[in-house]
């Protein structure tokens, strides 16, 4: 079985190559995929190379192929797992699969499954795992959003709490509560409003910080504040650029009371501190964001930590309920991640797009493996369809969906766009 696929052999070196993927054995699986969503940890990993934690010593011998946020659907099932699995099912995967201990995980391990592949093998370790979710989604790319999901929701049931005069930690927001998503209008930020809105469990008061006053617009039209009121939320978006004291200002927000949850979604060392300061008694504040820096450090205030029982946590990546859940909420229509992508490119994108990932504005880059195209902003597809009519029909239908991407978009992108 012939497969195209984008291949890292080390330190920036990813190529699209064409080769033979061997007969599955009896405890694989065999699948196209059709979506993946560029992670920045696979701009890290392509970065680091072998030095990667997760990448082979001998990848440029053995080359790995890159991508981890992907569905797809399956064509061949081995033996083992015929009465598990069938021919034409809708998956995704968690790639975080520790399998007896090792850090290996498709998209920076593995020569024959990743993301960014026409075809692949699923090994026999997935499925050992419970990491091959089924999908019954009717779009790939929502399923390729389930894994970046996944992450908001770990991060929402890490937070905890303790009850004054007990050391029982009640995991999760807190009930009736404040909380504050700093640096909130990305991607992933706008995934955590939607989360916000529409989990089990929901603040009172949830306030927005940025200091783009056009993301903030955007995500207002999304997320809009009467929507928020239905579902029992107070929301408020604010531009902390226009504040003169903005701990102050935020704090006042709440009447004094401060934030019982603080999610830090940038890297910023004022930003982190700025969370600190604005946790309420028993304040929860996670630090979201990724550092590229190991030496990456910002001030605590251990006073608050002693005598507010402030906490402070970290999550990185979804645990595989986590996924599940994501994807349920998104099959029973309860949140729409599709807010998080503005690129949609084809295959020959990838390694460039993976390259340079921190310079490309914007939120997820949405890549299609079996359609060449150039990666490109949904905002300039009306830019793009002046020369390419394919792009002014994707503009025309973008718009009746409020300028999101959608199921209808992506039918008719891999109806009508050229393969790969």
């Amino acid at each position: 079985m012939i497969t195209k696929a984008v291949r890292m052999y080390g330190k920036n070196d990813l190529r699209i190559e064409e080769f033979e993927l061997p007969a599955i054995r009896h405890d694989e699986i065999l699948a196209t995929l059709i979506t993946d969503s560029v992670c920045m940890s696979s701009h890290k990993a392509a970065a680091q190379g072998a030095d990667h934690k997760r990448v082979p010593d001998d990848v440029a011998e053995n080359p790995v192929i890159i991508g981890h946020e992907f569905c797809g659907e399956i064509l061949e099932v081995g033996s083992k797992w015929a009465d598990t699995f069938s021919p034409g099912q809708r998956f995704t995967i968690q790639p975080a699969l520790n399998y007896k201990g090792s850090q290996d995980a498709p998209g920076y391990s593995y020569q024959y499954i990743g993301g960014n592949a026409t075809k692949i093998i699923i090994p026999n370790e997935v499925m050992e795992m419970d990491c091959l979710l089924p999908y019954n989604g009717s779009s790939f790319f929502m399923g390729s959003l389930a894994e970046p999901m996944s992450c908001i929701v770990g991060t929402y049931h890490a937070m905890y709490h303790v009850k004054q005069g007990t050391y029982d930690h009640k995991m999760g927001i807190a009930e009736n509560s404040n909380m504050a998503i700093l640096a909130g209008a990305g991607p992933m930020g706008l995934g955590s409003i939607d989360y916000a809105l529409h989990s089990d469990r929901r603040p009172k008061l949830l306030v927005i910080t940025d200091i783009d006053q056009s993301r903030l617009d955007r995500a207002a039209e999304l997320f809009t504040p009467e929507h928020a009121a239905e579902q029992g939320v107070r929301l408020m978006y604010i531009n902390t650029s226009t504040l003169d004291n903005p701990v102050e200002d935020l704090i006042r927000l709440t009447d004094g009371v401060g934030f019982h949850d603080v999610l830090v979604m940038a890297p910023v060392r004022p930003l982190v501190e700025q969370g600190d300061a604005l946790l309420a008694k028993d304040g929860c504040l996670n630090f979201f964001a990724g550092p590229n820096s190991p030496d990456f450090s910002a001030a605590l205030n251990f006073y608050n930590v002693h005598y507010l029982g402030h906490h402070l946590v970290g999550t990185s990546g979804g645990n595989t309920d986590d996924l599940r859940e994501s994807l349920e909420l998104m099959e029973q229509g309860l949140i729409n991640p599709s807010g998080m992508i503005t690129h949609i490119g084809g295959m020959n994108a990838v390694p460039e797009t993976v390259i340079n990932l921190p310079s490309i504005p914007g939120g997820k880059k949405l890549i299609y493996n079996h359609i060449d195209m150039p990666l490109t902003a949904i905002e300039d597809f009306a830019e793009a369809g002046k020369k390419n009519p394919l792009f002014a029909d994707l503009h025309e239908i973008v718009q009746r969906h409020n300028g999101l991407w959608c199921e209808e978009a992506e039918k008719f992108l891999l109806e009508r766009a050229k393969s790969i």
